[in-house]
């Protein structure tokens, strides 16, 4: 079997045809993640005995007769920002090097449900901080498409795993496009889904309103059928959505011809020739389907960058306060005091990043500043997601670029915080709005690196956003 070619109805229809067993599977794909981790730090750990513990029930109920799931015996991996119970979960910091979960994350839980084989975590920006994942205490994710390029952040690892197929599919977490980066700049299919629709139960907060679990995949099918998988209501998550989960895949052969796909003219200001290049392409494919083009705008996007790193560093300073060497995390050994027990366990424990963002996160929240900080982002966030809402009242989708850039070098952005940030400008107002958006690949630049295109919806549009991603990549879409 080849497993870099492998995808979920190859396994399938593998299984079903007795070409493999769904232990042999397991076994072939933890070898190849082991041979080919060194050149990525992709994997921060491997779990080699629930993955074949996983593969063997899978196997058991094949010769049973039974149903084994629609995941089942897929190689999956998951973030290290979300739990897992006896496996260590280290969020790509040093506070957390030994902490092993009681519990699964629900996400967890749902995967091997549905027979999903869990290979390992994947390395990533500490506590999911960072657009390039050279933010993780364990060092940084090298792009498998070009291993002197960043594969993005700050789950460059899920995004590297599956471009470098050592797993099928995968989980990541985006708090303001930490899926679509790293899903364009490695070439593989990112969905960052609506607010809620994934429960956060097991999901380590960074910016608790902003986050989602989401997954990556080479097709859309994959990702469409991984999305089904993990999402609906968690009664251990009072934010996850009640709204019903329609099957995805249902859409992914509906026609496009009549939709109205709307070019944000705020989005395509900035653009490297070569990206803009692509998108551009992309754009023409998609007016080729039978859809139609129309500019629009979302007047408040200037403001995005500004609003987001005030409301996620406040949020995250709230959120990294339990990381205080009392219960779970390492504990300074040189601390005789509870005082210096909190300031030196933080201080040797948290990387520069985390540091950054918790001090202004601090800032903004504090007596003075949160009216002028704070709540006024709050009602810049109001008036972004009012764009959007505007906006979908004239079109069924949004085309964006996901970057203005592809994969930068390694060492290029990092002592440049400001630019590191900037990294994010298409992607953060999705988040910042709660709206279902995903980057799917459109073309290789003249220096061979992939460039995504961002597709967005309305509330719960999975299935628009699906359809559209869908008959983008049966039109060649992704090799534009």
């Amino acid at each position: 079997m080849n497993v870099p070619q492998l995808t979920i109805s190859g396994i399938q229809t593998g299984l079903r045809e007795k070409k493999f067993s769904a232990t042999e599977l397991a076994s072939e794909a933890l070898a190849f993640a082991r041979a080919e981790n060194p050149a990525t730090n992709a994997y921060l750990i491997l779990s080699e005995e629930r993955a074949m513990r996983t593969a063997a029930e899978v196997d058991a109920k094949l010769a049973r007769g039974e149903d084994p799931g629609p995941l089942a015996g897929v190689p999956v991996a998951v973030k290290d920002v979300i739990v897992t119970q006896g496996l260590r979960t280290t969020c790509g910091s040093k506070l957390l090097e030994h902490f092993i979960p009681p519990y699964d994350a629900t996400a967890v839980t749902r995967l091997e449900a549905a027979g999903g084989v869990l290979l390992g975590k994947t390395n990533c920006d500490e506590f999911a901080m960072g657009s390039s994942n050279e933010n993780s205490a364990y060092g940084p994710v090298r792009n498998p498409v070009a291993l002197d390029r960043v594969p993005g952040g700050s789950s460059g690892g899920s995004a590297a795993v599956v471009a470098q197929g050592t797993a099928v599919v995968s989980l990541g977490s985006d708090t303001g496009g930490s899926i679509r980066q790293p899903a364009s700049f490695c070439g593989v299919v990112g969905v960052t889904p609506t607010y809620g629709r994934v429960s956060r139960y097991g999901l380590a907060a960074f910016a608790s309103s902003l986050d989602h679990i989401g997954p990556f995949a080479r097709n859309v099918h994959d990702a469409a059928l991984l999305l089904n998988t993990v999402a609906g209501k968690d009664p251990m998550d009072a934010t996850s959505a009640l709204a019903p989960v329609p099957d995805y895949r249902a859409v992914l052969n509906q026609d496009v011809r009549g939709l109205r796909v709307g070019l944000p003219k705020e989005y395509f200001d900035g653009l490297l020739s070569d990206t803009g290049n692509q998108i551009q392409k992309g754009i023409d494919l998609l007016k080729q389907q039978g859809c139609e083009i129309v500019e629009v705008s979302l007047p408040h996007t200037q403001y995005a960058i500004a609003c987001y790193y005030i409301i996620c560093t406040a949020e995250a300073s709230s959120n990294l306060a339990r990381y205080d060497g009392v219960r779970y995390t390492n504990r300074s050994a040189g601390a005789k005091t509870m005082s210096e027990m909190y300031r030196m366990t933080r201080g040797e424990g948290f990387g520069a990043e985390c540091k950054r963002r918790i001090m202004l996160g601090t800032y903004v929240l504090s007596a003075g500043y949160y009216d002028a900080f704070y709540l006024k982002a709050q009602k810049v966030r109001s008036l972004i997601a009012r764009d959007f809402q505007q906006v979908f009242e004239q079109v069924d989708a949004l085309v964006t670029p996901v970057s203005p850039f592809p994969a930068f070098r390694l060492g290029e952005k990092l002592d440049d915080p400001i630019q590191m940030y900037l990294s994010d400008i298409y992607t953060i107002t999705g988040d910042l709005a709660g709206i279902p958006c995903m980057s799917v690949p459109c073309g290789l630049t003249g220096e061979g690196l992939p460039v995504g295109m961002q597709i967005l919806t309305k509330h719960f549009d999975e299935p628009g956003m699906f359809r559209l991603a869908s008959a983008f990549e049966r039109a060649g879409g992704f090799t534009v």
